[in-house]
């Protein structure tokens, strides 16, 4: 092979025996803490959220270095399929204006939450998924869930937010406009907390773009590839993402690269 390549002998023994370099011995252990935050995210982070990460822990990297490391090590983000719609806009019932316009910030705790529905297949059938969320910190605030897509499963949600967050009069509630979000029940519970309704555009996913981008993310991160037996199971998972992972430990581009719950401790309450 040697003399093949023009190489010499000595050469290639001496490389073959040569201990790895430091800068080599680095990169292993810094891959080692690259794929625990990859699990850790549920193979949620690209690169510059990894990097993100590991300054957290008080790693000092490159980001060009993690990206490479992903790269040579296929360590590849999550993405995702198409999902199905569970709103039922064509209804009879009152319309509210839209407040939000598209404009999916706030300033400030319980100015605006965002709310929506989905679904995800298990083999006894759908479980239904509804929540709430603040605009503020994206923190998920409310949520719900049932086998079945009905009045309950949104007041639940809505009521469970209002007794974690006990919010002022003023406060808007941004949803689509499907049926649930526009009946007589849930819009009494509204006005008795002096919540402001708000509706996005007829079949406009984009006015309600918060509450999606939370859906995508769930089921890219963890629905997608499950197999769930039961609604239990599907349950007692999505429970622990939002609690223990959402809301806790996975950071945001859009908060600074902090959790919901660090943003709001290092803002809201400072």
């Amino acid at each position: 092979m040697c003399r093949v390549l023009n190489v010499g002998s000595s050469g290639y023994y001496d490389w073959r025996d040569r201990n790895e370099s430091l800068r080599a011995q680095e990169d292993q252990v810094l891959l080692a803490k690259i794929q625990k935050i990859h699990v850790q995210s549920k193979h949620a982070y690209g690169y510059v959220k990894t990097w993100k990460a590991l300054h957290t822990q008080g790693i000092q990297c490159g980001k060009h270095r993690v990206a490479r490391l992903r790269r040579q090590h296929q360590i590849e983000t999550k993405r995702s399929k198409h999902f199905n719609i569970t709103t039922r806009s064509k209804h009879r019932h009152w319309i509210a204006p839209d407040h939000v316009k598209r404009m999916f910030t706030a300033a400030q705790l319980n100015q605006v939450w965002a709310g929506d529905v989905t679904c995800v297949p298990t083999r006894q059938g759908w479980l239904y998924l509804a929540i709430l969320l603040d605009m503020y910190s994206r923190k998920i605030i409310g949520w719900s869930m049932s086998r079945r897509n009905n009045q309950p499963l949104v007041l639940n949600a809505l009521q469970m937010a209002i007794i974690q967050r006990q919010p002022g009069a003023g406060l808007i509630h941004h949803t689509d406009r499907g049926r649930l979000y526009a009946a007589d029940q849930y819009r009494a519970l509204m006005q008795q907390h002096h919540i402001i309704p708000s509706m996005s555009r007829k079949g406009d996913c984009y006015d309600n773009a918060v509450s999606e981008t939370f859906f995508s993310t769930l089921k890219n991160e963890l629905i997608h590839g499950r197999n769930y037996t039961t609604r239990e199971q599907a349950k007692s998972d999505i429970f622990e993402y939002i609690e223990c992972f959402y809301n806790r430990k996975r950071i945001h581009q859009t908060l600074n690269y902090q959790t919901p719950f660090e943003y709001e401790n290092n803002h809201a309450y400072a």
